[in-house]
C-alpha cells in the first residue's frame, strides 16, 4: 500500500504491523478507513507468513481518536447512520475474532472508538502519554462499536459504568491498573516493545496458538460447564498434532522446539 493509504502494513519476522494512517485528523476512522483496514486484515490473515498482527497509529498524538466525527454529523436520517455502525462492527469482530495473536501499540490517544478497537485486540500495550476513553456521553451519545458490551466483560461493572456515565479520560497507568491494558512503556519505545511481545508469541506453534484463541473466544460466550468441556474436547486436538509432539520432545531433549504449524 502507498503512503497515501488510509491504512498501511509492515511484515517482518512474521509480525505484521498494521498503521492506521490519518494522522491529520488523529487517525480518526470513517467508512471508507474500516473498508481498508477490513481489506488489510482479510489479506493478513490469509497469509502464511504472518503468525502475529500488530496494530497502530501514524504520527505522534494518537492511535485512534475514535470514530471521524464530520462523517458521523454528515450522516443524516437511521439508514445512513446504520452503514457507519454495521461496518465498524463488523470489523472489530473480525480483528477480535482473528484466528492469528492481535497487539495494539497505543502511542497516544485512544479515546471512543479508539478503545472500542483496543477492546478488540487481545494484548495492549501503551505508551505513558496514552489516554483512553468512552466520552460519547459527552456529545449526546454513547459508544456503539462494541464498548458498552466489551467493556463490560472486560473489568468490573461498576467502573465501566462511572468510564462511560462520565465520559473521563483514562490515564495509561489507570488503564493497566483496572485491567484495560497489559502494559505502559515510555512512548518512545511502545512499538519496540509491541514488537518484542510479538516475538515472544510468534516463536509458538501457530497451530497451538489458533486453536487457543478459538477456545478462548468461544468458551468466553458459554456457561463454565460447557467451556469445560469445549476445551477437553479442544486439548485433544492439540494433544493430536505434530507440534504438541515436537515440543513435549524438546523439552524432554533440552532444546528449543522447531514448531511447523501441523
Amino acid at each position: 500500500m502507498t503512503s497515501e493509504s488510509s491504512i498501511l502494513t509492515d511484515i517482518s519476522e512474521g509480525i505484521a504491523v498494521v498503521t492506521v494512517n490519518r494522522p491529520k485528523v488523529l487517525n480518526a476512522l470513517d467508512v471508507p478507513t474500516l473498508l481498508e483496514l477490513e481489506s488489510a486484515w482479510t489479506e493478513l490473515e490469509n497469509d502464511g507468513r504472518v503468525q502475529v498482527i500488530i496494530i497502530t497509529g501514524a504520527g505522534d498524538r494518537a492511535f485512534v481518536a475514535g470514530g471521524d466525527i464530520a462523517d458521523l454529523k454528515s450522516r443524516q436520517g437511521l439508514a445512513h447512520y446504520l452503514e457507519f455502525a454495521e461496518v465498524v462492527h463488523r470489523v472489530f469482530r473480525r480483528i477480535e475474532l482473528c484466528d492469528k495473536p492481535t497487539i495494539a501499540a497505543v502511542n497516544g490517544w485512544a479515546l471512543g472508538g479508539g478503545t472500542e478497537l483496543i477492546l478488540a485486540t487481545d494484548i495492549r500495550i501503551l505508551a505513558d502519554t496514552a489516554k483512553l476513553g468512552l466520552p460519547e456521553i459527552t456529545l449526546g451519545l454513547f459508544p456503539g462499536a462494541g464498548g458498552t458490551q466489551r467493556i463490560i466483560r472486560q473489568i468490573p461493572l461498576c467502573r465501566a459504568k462511572e468510564i462511560m456515565f462520565t465520559g473521563e479520560h483514562i490515564s495509561a497507568s489507570e488503564a493497566v491498573a483496572i485491567g484495560l491494558a497489559n502494559k505502559v512503556v515510555p512512548k518512545a519505545e511502545v512499538l519496540t516493545a509491541a514488537r518484542d511481545m510479538a516475538g515472544k508469541i510468534a516463536s509458538k506453534s501457530p497451530l497451538v496458538l489458533k486453536l487457543l484463541k478459538r477456545t478462548l473466544n468461544s468458551g468466553a460466550d458459554m456457561p463454565l460447564s460447557a467451556a469445560l468441556a469445549h476445551e477437553q474436547a479442544m486439548i485433544g486436538l492439540v494433544l493430536d498434532t505434530e507440534d504438541s509432539k515436537e515440543g513435549c520432545g524438546a523439552f524432554l531433549e533440552k532444546r528449543f522446539p522447531n514448531f511447523a504449524g501441523r
